[in-house]
């Protein structure tokens, strides 16, 4: 999945009373450029809110300092106050991730308006080259009108925001999730105890849902990665929503476990010596 090419950060974000109390502790200033920091580097992540070097390897505090090039117990100190103020979580594994990433964000609405003014622009850019005097169809983009092109990006965006949260509303039944199905067959496969109800795992099967994806998918990522994985002791770790079900997800549903790979490999050397061509062109 490409990384994200900017983030949101709202003009109302200094009226927050996280970041006045943020701004009340010693090295506020820095630790307000590592929350920036870290939205940033969620956003090159593009992994549904979190923060790591790959699916396998989470960011320690040492890493976080060289990249950010600032202090390590500043670093400490800004992971700590975070993670108190609910604005990041750290999961046992030491993976972080920003908290409510997707509903702020909204980068599925993001893409999908972007692709919409694509679009628009490239039929535009059509009209003019056939010389057409459709004038209705796009502006032209010049200066002037670019920052109305800007807004109503926006507010297109904005719409898509609140149907996304329509559609997250409880008494909302036409996109009913069954996280607990799915949690509960990845706990009894793999003999973990993963809760349902953890925001993160809930948004990363959330996105995978609204990309199509449904409960029969689920079950075979989860059954093919634990074939793959469950006697590994380096790899079963790895049976873990962020692993399963994250930017992954539909490379591993096209994949085969490697038992059924080596089955299906015997499979062809045995058909391959039993099978004999004569000259008539007739197998027997």
């Amino acid at each position: 999945m490409s990384n994200v090419k900017w983030i949101k950060l709202s003009t109302q974000m200094f009226e927050d009373e996280k970041i006045k109390l943020i701004e009340q502790m010693p090295d506020a200033d820095t630790i307000l450029i590592i929350w920036v920091k870290l939205l940033s580097q969620a956003g090159k992540t593009n992994g549904n809110g979190y923060i790591y070097l790959s699916e396998n390897i989470p960011y320690t505090d040492e890493m976080l300092a060289t990249i950010f090039g600032r202090p390590l117990n500043t670093i400490r100190l800004a992971l700590e106050t975070f993670k108190a103020f609910g604005m990041i979580e750290i999961d046992d594994e030491h993976f972080i991730s920003i908290a409510n990433w997707e509903k702020h964000q909204n980068v599925a609405g993001l893409e999908k308006i972007r692709e919409q003014t694509r679009k628009r622009v490239a039929k535009h850019r059509e009209n003019q080259r056939l010389g057409s005097n459709q004038k209705d169809v796009t502006l032209p983009v010049t200066q002037g009108n670019a920052i109305e092109l800007e807004l109503e990006l926006e507010e297109e965006l904005e719409l898509e925001r609140d149907k996304d949260i329509l559609s997250d509303s409880p008494n909302q039944t036409a996109d009913l999730i069954p996280y607990s199905q799915i949690i509960d067959y990845l706990n009894e496969q793999c003999s973990t105890k993963y809760r349902s109800s953890t925001a993160k795992t809930k948004e990363l099967i959330r996105a995978r849902w609204k990309e199509g994806f449904r409960v029969k998918d689920f079950e075979q990522v989860i059954d093919t990665k634990r074939t793959d994985w469950i006697n590994d002791s380096s790899m079963n770790k790895f049976l873990r929503p962020i692993t399963l079900f994250g930017t992954k997800f539909e490379s591993y549903l096209n994949e085969r476990s490697a038992a059924d790979a080596k089955n299906v490999g015997r499979n062809d050397k045995r058909n391959a010596k039993s099978t004999k061509t004569y000259a008539d062109g007739v197998n027997f």
